[in-house]
């Protein structure tokens, strides 16, 4: 590690730069030697001081100055703190270099995801309709991975899932789920073979049944629309057809929510029906 006195020295965002990648790589070693951990006295000491530095730093504004001086006097604290106190010094480091902190900034220990892990509900599948944000897809492949989803589906208008930013947000998940670029509600080319059956389906959409009272089915595909414009008339025709729609009730003034929190809030649902089913 770079000795203080030399990164005291540093130009200050090159200084705060160093001091996160320390934290930064300091965290991971906890997480990934839980309990005592894997820190040295030499190490406690170092990182002490390394707060301390930080502390006294006077361009921070008052209220993260006061987060980092308290940080410095309760290190190094119980084994069980550490993490707690080197991820706030962290972020505040994160924050006055301007960068607002995302998924992509949390420190994970698990590497890459092992996809024979996960359980599966199958015939559960998604269709992403025109999610042209690569965040969104991200997120809502982190949903499907989490609560089971066998397969998913994106319109040829998603936005890629291999886009940078949608790899940072679904953290691997995009690697462990089946998934395949395919329009629903395409007519198949002339001696082409016909577009995929997805059997039973519903749209996520308003003016529906609502959440708490929709049946789940034991196998069909969710279709989530476009943040702009929602499910189109295409899907919603399909969708009225089969299972219908389903709604999330809301209470506030905007009276609607961003779609992969409302595509999260469906997909755990789902789950839960499916998981309770004998």
């Amino acid at each position: 590690m770079i000795p203080l006195i030399k990164l005291s020295r540093l130009p200050r965002h090159q200084r705060l730069r160093k001091a996160e990648k320390i934290l930064a790589g300091t965290e991971l070693e906890i997480l990934r030697a839980p309990g005592a951990g894997p820190l040295t006295a030499d190490r406690l000491a170092y990182l002490g001081e390394l707060l301390d530095l930080l502390a006294g730093d006077g361009e921070f504004p008052p209220p993260q100055r006061q987060a980092l001086g308290e940080a410095a006097r309760n290190w190094p604290g119980s084994p069980e703190a550490r993490r707690r106190i080197v991820n706030t010094a962290r972020h505040l480091l994160l924050a006055a270099m301007g960068r607002s902190s995302a998924d992509w900034d949390f420190v994970d220990a698990a590497g890459r995801l092992d996809g024979a892990g996960r359980r599966i509900f199958p015939g559960m599948e998604v269709y992403l309709e025109d999610i042209r944000s690569p965040f969104n897809v991200g997120a809502m492949f982190r949903v499907c991975e989490s609560f089971g989803v066998e397969r998913l589906r994106l319109s040829p208008l998603c936005a890629d899932p291999r886009h940078p930013r949608a790899l940072r947000t679904s953290m691997g998940c995009v690697d462990i789920l089946p998934w395949e670029r395919r329009d629903l509600n395409d007519a198949p080319a002339a001696g082409s073979a016909p577009g995929p059956d997805i059997g039973p389906c519903f749209a996520l959409e308003t003016g529906g049944t609502d959440l708490g009272d929709f049946v789940f089915p034991r196998t069909g595909t969710l279709i989530a629309g476009s943040e702009e414009l929602g499910v189109s008339p295409e899907s919603l025709a399909r969708a009225d057809a089969s299972l219908g729609r389903l709604s999330i009730r809301t209470y506030g003034a905007k009276g609607s929510l961003n779609v992969s929190v409302a595509f999260g809030i469906a997909v755990q649902r789902w789950a839960e029906a499916l998981a309770g089913t004998p």
